[in-house]
């Protein structure tokens, strides 16, 4: 799934692509069920003629600010996909919206069905109940030791819980606590305010890296993640993830996975206590 880094390159290519001031001027609708909270043709008939102005990030959703006062939120889920190509271009049978411009159109593209949009005068509705952002200048590590000291919960599921910290996944979460070199099954509340000053620090530091190298693309299949026809190139930098009974870069102990909150966790034992 497309976590914080991702989901940024993807705004910073599409508002480099120069869509933000296009017209909105048909819509294609190939698979309804992509759209959360309204009837394909409302959807379709109250985005004909508006104007995008605004492209941002809010977690792992991408927002589209229309001129209309209505807001596009778009979650990609584990495959979806934002493309930008020539208008009419031969559909693939993965295409599920296309939102088409003057010469252009935006194609979302999900080959396993779980992305979904949002069209909606109030995205807060929607955002509201996201975690703070991890990038935001609020996110101090005062801030974070405020929020984590009561928290008996595993380290490595607060990471992922998205009304906690907003953005991080499996891959950035892995990163980030090998990075502050702790352990993903402590809890919150063991950790002294030195080790939270450490793993504020580790995830500002593993987010910022993988968003300069585009993030990361792991797999070769239809579904992994591209943005504007390039691969993230963050993969070579990964310590941890997926790096399963492969030598710690530290200390050549084996990394070990796990299963936390039923997902699989990478960490090295020695490293991280």
């Amino acid at each position: 799934m497309p976590e914080l880094p991702e989901v940024e390159t993807i705004c910073r290519d599409l508002r480099a692509s120069n869509i933000v001031g296009k017209t909105i001027e048909n819509v294609i609708v190939l698979w309804e069920k992509s759209i959360t909270n309204l009837p394909a043709n409302q959807f379709t008939r109250q985005l004909l003629t508006t104007r995008i102005t605004t492209i941002t990030r809010r977690g792992k959703y991408i927002h589209l600010l229309l001129d209309s006062g209505k807001s596009l939120l778009i979650h990609l889920r584990m495959t979806g996909s934002l493309t930008l190509r020539t208008i009419n271009q031969k559909k693939d049978h993965h295409d599920r919206i296309i939102f088409q411009f003057a010469n252009q159109e935006l194609v979302f593209h999900d080959p396993r069905k779980f992305g979904r949009i949002i069209l909606t005068v109030n995205p807060q509705m929607w955002l509201e109940k996201l975690g703070i952002e991890p990038l935001g200048k609020n996110f101090t590590a005062s801030e974070l030791y405020r929020r984590i000291h009561s928290r008996k919960t595993r380290l490595k599921t607060l990471l992922l819980d998205q009304t906690f910290i907003a953005g991080i996944g499996n891959i950035y979460a892995d990163e980030s606590l090998f990075l502050a070199k702790i352990h993903p099954c402590r809890g919150g509340n063991t950790l002294s305010e030195d080790e939270v000053r450490s793993l504020h620090h580790a995830i500002q530091q593993t987010l910022t890296n993988a968003i300069s190298n585009r993030g990361t693309s792991l797999g070769n299949g239809e579904g992994n993640f591209a943005s504007a026809g390039q691969r993230g190139l963050h993969g070579s930098q990964l310590r941890v993830y997926r790096r399963t009974d492969q030598p710690c870069f530290g200390c050549q102990t084996p990394i070990e996975k796990i299963k936390v909150s039923q997902r699989s966790t990478h960490f090295c034992p020695h490293c991280q206590t």
